[in-house]
C-alpha cells in the first residue's frame, strides 16, 4: 500500500471487528493515527485491537450498536474525551442478507438492513458533525456499496440501504462544505470478506459473481482499504460529496 501519514489524527471507524473494518484499524495504525475503533462483537473488536501495530494508549475500542443513538453518542462522545479531536470518521458498519427476491424477503430482514446500514450511518453522521465544526473541520467517509449505484437482483433491503446511504452522503457534503468537513461515500464491488458470508452457502454463487464482473474477481479486501487512506487524505481537499465506485468496472457499461 501507498504511504499516507496520519500522524496526530484521530480516526474513527464503526465495523472494525472484521472484514474492511479490521484491515482498515491496520493500516491507519500504520500510517500513525490514534483510532476508536467499534463493532457490535466486542470479541472481535479485542482481536482486531491485539493485532494492531499501535500502543493502547493511542487506542479506544468500545462495543457499538450503530443502530442505537444511546451508543453512537456515548462512542463519539469517548473518542473526543479520549483523543481531544476527530479528525476522520469512517463509518463502515454494515450487514448483509441472505439471498431473496422482494417478495420473499421478511419485514425483519428489511427493518434490521435499514436500520444498521442507513439509519446507522445517520446517527453517525449526527454525532462525528458537531465536534468536526467545532475543531474546524474534517473528514467523513461512509462506507456504501455498487449496489447503492445500480440495481442488486435478490438483495433488495441491502440496495435499497445503500442507495440512501449515498443521498445522506451528498446531502451531508452540502450542507458541510462552507465548514471544511468533507463527506464522501465509497462504493466497493463484492468484496471477499464476512459479509458474503450468507452467499457462500449457495455454492457457485461467488463464482458467477466474479465470472460476470469485467475483471472477471471479487474486489481484495486490500484494495478497498487502500481507496479509504486515499480519499481520507489531506491530498484529497477537493474531493467532497463523492460516490467513489470500486467495481472493476462493472458499471461502466
Amino acid at each position: 500500500m501507498a504511504r499516507y501519514d496520519y500522524g496526530g489524527r484521530t480516526v474513527l471507524i464503526t465495523g472494525a471487528g472484521s472484514g474492511l473494518g479490521h484491515l482498515a484499524a491496520a493500516a491507519f495504525a500504520a500510517a500513525g493515527a490514534r483510532l476508536a475503533l467499534a463493532d457490535i462483537d466486542l470479541g472481535t473488536l479485542n482481536a482486531t485491537v491485539a493485532t494492531l501495530p499501535a500502543s493502547a494508549d493511542r487506542v479506544l475500542a468500545m462495543r457499538c450498536d450503530v443502530a442505537i443513538n444511546s451508543e453512537v453518542q456515548q462512542f463519539v462522545a469517548a473518542t473526543v474525551a479520549r483523543f481531544e479531536r476527530l479528525d476522520v470518521a469512517i463509518n463502515n458498519a454494515g450487514i448483509g442478507h441472505p439471498l431473496a427476491r422482494i417478495e420473499d424477503c421478511d419485514e425483519s430482514v428489511f427493518d434490521r438492513n435499514i436500520a444498521v446500514n442507513l439509519k446507522g450511518v445517520f446517527l453517525c453522521l449526527r454525532a462525528e458533525l458537531p465536534p468536526m465544526v467545532r475543531q474546524g473541520g474534517g473528514v467523513i467517509l461512509n462506507v456504501a456499496s455498487v449496489a447503492g449505484v445500480t440495481g442488486a437482483p435478490l438483495l433488495g433491503p441491502y440496495a435499497a440501504a445503500k442507495h440512501g446511504v449515498i443521498g445522506l452522503t451528498r446531502t451531508a457534503a452540502l450542507e458541510y462544505a462552507q465548514r471544511n468537513v468533507r463527506i464522501n461515500a465509497l462504493c466497493p464491488g463484492f468484496t471477499d470478506t464476512p459479509l458474503l458470508d450468507p452467499l457462500r452457502e449457495r455454492g457457485s454463487t461467488l463464482q458467477n459473481m466474479a465470472a460476470a464482473n469485467p475483471m472477471r474477481r471479487l474486489a481484495r479486501p486490500e484494495e478497498i482499504v487502500q481507496a479509504m487512506l486515499w480519499a481520507c487524505a489531506d491530498d484529497n481537499g477537493f474531493l467532497n460529496g463523492q460516490a467513489i465506485t470500486l467495481d472493476g468496472g462493472l458499471t461502466a457499461g
